[in-house]
């Protein structure tokens, strides 16, 4: 009993160890096609990034991210939770680096507007509705924000806009982050654009009912981040919690959501600095290959998440 008790220490701390000084910083590149576009449309590629949680002094993240551009996105979309300390901003600059170059559209998330705290774990286990909100203190967004339209990406926090993409128009809307309430999806309700090739929605956090206005209103192509991934995965059972209403098996990834619709969730670069752990859910950024409907329903290509090389980590 006493070795089985020493085994099982020496395993949880090899893990602990591993989730803290490797898996959060193996920085990783998922790849998705989705036949979202209008028939006849060309193919797209937008870059999906989410939940840098910034700190100031993480270079390495910096570096990788900025080594993206070497895809040449037709798109960049920020989905929110950049910052994670008040002198951040510049840090954000330098990962987004060259991407500012591109098209860009963004909406915030929760840890731009606040600071994150040290918090209990076990909290994240318990339902939603028997949580206190903790705020930390406010952040920059602001500048963050006047940083991003200077670089000529477009905030669409309650804003519906139409971008050309390759010669292509492209409708988009975003909200406020629902996981503060700050959502107000009224803002933007009404039928998208029907002409466009694409009619792509943004939020922060996944929350069903924001989810299910933008299916209602005939978008193609919801983008969120905010989940994680769950962050702490168990192999064969997959995230534990997702933070917000989503049930578990959409936490990451591609999913359909209703009859028309597809949903991404990024899992996110980053973590609070207070929980500074992954586990079989390395930090990612998404490159999605938008492609035509098929006049038949085909199945999805899989997605194949992998490491960008060597020299851009």
């Amino acid at each position: 009993m006493k070795h089985l008790a020493v085994g099982t220490l020496a395993l949880g701390a090899a893990t602990l160890g591993y989730a803290s000084g490797i898996e959060r910083r193996h920085w990783t590149l998922r790849t998705s096609e989705l036949p979202v576009l209008a028939r006849g449309a060309r193919p797209l590629t937008i870059l999906h990034i989410s939940d840098l949680h910034m700190l100031p002094g993480q270079t390495s993240k910096q570096r990788w991210v900025a080594a993206l551009d070497r895809f040449e996105p037709d798109l960049v979309v920020n989905t929110g939770d950049n910052l994670a300390h008040p002198q951040a901003v510049p840090a954000v600059l330098r990962a987004l680096g060259p991407l500012l170059d591109r098209p860009g559209v963004f909406v915030f998330g929760s840890n731009d507007y606040y600071a994150p705290k040290p918090k209990n774990p076990a909290r994240y286990l318990m339902p939603r509705g028997r949580r206190k909100r903790i705020h930390g203190r406010r952040l920059p967004w602001r500048d963050l924000r006047a940083a991003l339209i200077e670089h000529g990406w477009q905030d669409l926090t309650h804003v519906r806009r139409t971008v050309t993409l390759d010669g292509q128009r492209v409708f988009v809307a975003g909200v406020d982050d629902p996981h503060l309430h700050r959502d107000r999806y009224t803002d933007i309700s009404g039928t998208p654009d029907r002409a466009a090739a694409l009619r792509l929605g943004l939020t922060h956090s996944p929350e069903p009912r924001i989810l299910d206005a933008f299916a209602a209103d005939g978008y193609d192509l919801v983008l969120a981040g905010h989940t994680h991934g769950g962050q702490l995965r168990v192999p064969g059972v997959g995230a534990l919690v997702t933070n917000c209403e989503l049930d578990r098996s959409r936490a990451r990834g591609v999913s359909r959501w209703g009859a028309h619709m597809w949903l991404h969730v990024s899992a996110g670069l980053g973590t609070s600095p207070y929980a500074p752990v992954r586990f079989a859910c390395p930090p990612e950024a998404s490159l999605l290959t938008l492609v035509a409907r098929p006049t038949a329903g085909l199945p999805l290509r899989k997605q194949t998440p992998f490491k960008a090389p060597s020299d851009v980590r």
